[in-house]
This record gives structure tokens, sequence and C-alpha cells, in this order.
């Protein structure tokens, strides 16, 4: 277990709970940095295949940046979870979506909207940390604020992205 420094840190009680948190979204970051890699790679080079992939590289840096913080509060990375994140993920392959044996239409919009939840659920995580930040001194506000302001954008994107799917598939299906 971690140790809380002087500078009116946490206790033990509350680095464990904290740990359990980060762990959590470790999880969660490790199935996110899973499923933005797969959903750039069949995109090839259009304009959205580069845009995917530019956000999958940042997703991955932020996956690195918990890690750094993780490592920063002396909190132990719980492998199990992470390894059931990342088996979700692949389960996560296997959906009812209406094809059998090739990609439905429908799998970039899910894919999206789920990409685009994991995101809004990372930049909560970054601003409570945020505010753990004001009485930890293990924790950087500057880096923080940063972690935030990108996890802002990258909500943005997502969106944009999904809009654009969802007005493919479902405008194609109806008419």
């Amino acid at each position: 277990m971690a140790r809380a420094d002087t500078a009116g840190d946490v206790g033990p009680s509350e680095i464990s709970m904290l740990g359990i948190y980060l762990n959590d979204h470790l999880a969660g970051a490790t199935a996110g940095t899973e499923l933005a890699h797969r959903m750039a790679r069949p995109l090839g080079e259009g304009q959205d295949g580069g845009t995917l992939r530019r956000l999958a590289a940042e997703i991955a840096q932020d996956r690195a940046a918990l890690l750094d913080i993780m490592a920063a509060l002396d909190i132990k990375v719980r492998r199990h979870k992470v390894g059931a994140a990342w088996i979700g993920e692949k389960t996560g392959r296997l959906k009812f979506n209406g094809c059998l044996f090739a990609r439905s239409p429908l799998s970039n919009l899910e894919e999206l909207e789920i990409m685009r939840l994991g995101v809004e659920g990372k930049a909560a995580g970054w601003r409570t940390l945020r505010t753990v930040a004001e009485t930890n001194a293990r924790l950087d506000p500057a880096r923080l604020d940063e972690l935030i302001s990108r996890a802002r954008r990258q909500a943005d994107l997502l969106e944009d992205l999904r809009v654009g799917a969802a007005g493919q598939v479902l405008r194609a299906r109806s008419a």
C-alpha cells in the first residue's frame, strides 16, 4: 500500500479507494485503447482512418499517463482487472447486429458511441484526479488540466464522427 506524504495527502484508506478507482479506469483505458486501434484498421488511409489512428495514438498516450500517475502515487496495477478488460473488449466484438460473417454497417456507429462514452468516463476520471491534486503534491495539476482538455477534444471529435456514421447508416437504411 502507498504511504501518504506529509503535504496534506490522503490517508491509507483513501489511497486504497483511489487504487481501486484508478485500476478500474486503467481497465477501461485498456479496453478503449484496443477498441480505438481496431476501429482505425479497416478504414485504411481515408480521412476517417487517419483521424481514428491519431485518436487511437492519443488514447494509448492517455493510458500511459494514467500508468505514470499510478506509479507516482505508488498504486499497484491489478493485472487481473487489466486482463479482464482486454478479454471483454475482444468478446465485445461478437455483436448480434444483423450480419453474421461480415462487419455490419452498424458496427462503426455503435463503436463510436462506445468510444465516446469511454472518453467521457476518462474525462471524469481526470477531473476527479484534478480535485485530488489540490491536496496531493504528487499529482501535477497542469498535466491533469491538459488531459482534461484533450479528453474534451476527443469527445467532440468522436461526436462528429458518430453523427456522420449515424447519417450514413440510418438514413441510407430508412430510404
